[in-house]
């Protein structure tokens, strides 16, 4: 079982934003629709207005575009429909294994060609990415970066005259892919004076061959179970054992909850078929547990633990630098225009965390003045009985951008409560830039003289997405050795907006390799 992770809230329909170069930041979206109309061209590439950028950075995820060949389209404008997957594949061309930003499953992604005058409508389904020393296009707006302005052009597309309009040059024989790659090392040598780094390995046709020692997978120790607590954002793999009689089955999945929250409590259904069996069999529906059976999900995730192996250890920080209590709490807050004069609002440590229209890393990097503050508390302001008796009160809900600065490659313990503020939830909790290891959970309140016993030091689970038990506690570690603005946020798309995040500042570490790099040229403006 493996894990990787991303995604972000449903947004409107957004403004023109390919993602062929991906420097790209869409506000909280998993799902997009882009309606372009191309502008008019002239007669020669040379004069169109068209801005292309080939800028070439280091970190930056960049998806390849080709160049323009002869294609036979309609004689009049038309619409051009693409259906864009972004997601996170991990490639083992170089180990350790790393993720690479993938469109439709494909690197370099599929290439637009349109003719002048087309309509372009790109469904982008984005399952946002993990990067290494570069989070410029990390993809939360306002966190990273700005979204692209309405009429503004961020990518390459390939626009063709109109039909029968000759290109000013012979017709190629030929379409090919450019990689830009290279540069960006080199110009970080010349101005450190030193030369470029030693390649990571050799490869033949762009795989390295079996002998080559891979090693760093987030594997979990095999165990038989016949259900799968997936929290939102989660996406675990699986082996499944082909041991039953051939016939047809029903895969079925449907909500979990524990909590007095109403839910859309349907069932969804796939089909698992062997070969050779015909369609008319009656697939067998699976027996589905009780949507709120806290007992099983309780079990299940005791269950799930690292391999911890010599050749994939478990490197659990054991002495913690920095202790980090937060509680998850829901509210209302006073609203003159609401409909019944408030608003419900989210907190981690009685903050909800609003947006303003600037890039949070950009204001960092920068050094903006005024755009958030760098005191968000350690622990909450009031401690109450956290799982108690519902409570109802207001205790004091303020609303900001206040900011957790924590030091380079230091090891940060984090608790996170969940309360009764409302109603007690099961909260699925993702944290952007870093995997963490979840070392200990629990139902009612932490205890920090005697849960800490308790923790699973040896072998925990590794992810960056976790949902805590209902009415309970979850604690994790990590270390932050990712310069950046990193947010983290509940995945409940409901609760991000209303302010159910925070984010942490990375401080830089002692060398330009541990420290952030600029932004790309063409980072979208504020």
């Amino acid at each position: 079982m493996t894990n990787s992770d991303e995604a972000e809230v449903l947004a409107s329909p957004l403004p023109l934003h390919l993602l062929y170069l991906m420097n790209y930041s869409i506000a909280n979206s998993e799902l997009t629709t882009l309606s372009i109309n191309l502008p008019s061209i002239s007669a020669t590439i040379k004069r169109r207005q068209m801005p292309l950028h080939l800028d070439s950075y280091l970190g930056s995820l960049f998806l390849i575009f080709g160049f323009a060949s002869f294609f036979t389209f309609p004689a009049e404008a038309a619409v051009k429909k693409y259906q864009f997957d972004i997601k996170v594949k991990n490639v083992s061309r170089l180990c350790p294994a790393k993720p690479i930003v993938t469109v439709n499953g494909r690197f370099p992604g599929p290439t637009i060609y349109v003719r002048e005058g087309d309509r372009v409508l790109v469904n982008v389904n984005l399952h946002g990415s993990k990067q290494f020393h570069n989070g410029w296009a990390d993809g939360p707006a306002y966190i990273t970066q700005c979204p692209i302005k309405t009429g503004h052009m961020y990518g390459a597309i390939v626009i063709m005259p109109k039909e029968g309009t000759p290109y000013p040059f012979p017709q190629p024989h030929r379409e090919t892919k450019i990689i830009l790659d290279v540069e960006a090392l080199v110009n970080q040598a010349n101005k450190l004076g030193l030369p470029p780094q030693t390649s990571d390995a050799h490869i033949i046709n762009g795989k390295l061959g079996p002998l080559f020692p891979c090693s760093e997978k987030l594997y979990t120790k095999a165990f038989t179970t016949r259900v799968i607590l997936i929290a939102l954002g989660q996406t675990p793999n699986v082996l499944v054992r082909a041991d039953q009689p051939p016939s047809r089955y029903f895969k079925a999945a449907r909500p979990f909850m524990d909590a007095p929250v109403p839910v859309d409590n349907k069932t969804v259904t796939a089909i698992l078929e062997y070969k050779d069996i015909s369609k008319t069999v009656l697939p067998s529906m699976p027996k589905l547990l009780a949507p709120n059976n806290t007992k099983v999900t309780l079990h299940y995730n005791k269950k799930l633990k690292s391999l911890n192996t010599r050749q994939f250890p478990a490197k659990v920080p054991l002495k913690v630098d920095r202790h980090l209590f937060y509680t998850i709490g829901l509210g209302a807050n006073p609203c003159s225009t609401c409909q019944n004069g408030t608003q419900l609002t989210a907190s981690l440590n009685n903050i909800a965390f609003v947006m303003l229209k600037i890039g949070l890393l950009q204001a960092h990097y920068f050094n903006i003045k005024g755009v958030f503050r760098i005191d968000f508390p350690d622990h909450p302001p009031i401690p109450f009985k956290y799982t108690g008796v519902p409570l109802t009160a207001n205790l004091g809900i303020s609303v900001g951008i206040r900011l957790s600065k924590v030091a380079f490659n230091s090891t940060i313990e984090l608790v996170l409560q969940d309360t009764n503020l409302l109603t007690v939830e099961s909260h699925p909790f993702h944290l952007h830039g870093f995997n963490f290891f979840v070392v200990g959970s629990g139902v009612g309140n932490f205890n920090p003289s005697k849960d800490p016993a308790k923790f699973n030091l040896v072998d925990p689970p590794k992810r960056n997405t976790v949902g805590g038990p209902t009415g309970g506690w979850i604690a994790i570690r990590f270390r932050p050795d990712n310069p950046r603005v990193w947010l983290m946020h509940c995945h409940l798309e409901l609760h991000t907006m209303w302010g159910l995040n925070m984010a942490f500042v990375v401080e830089n570490g002692q060398s330009p390799r541990k420290s952030i790099v600029p932004p790309p040229r063409d980072l979208p403006p504020c």
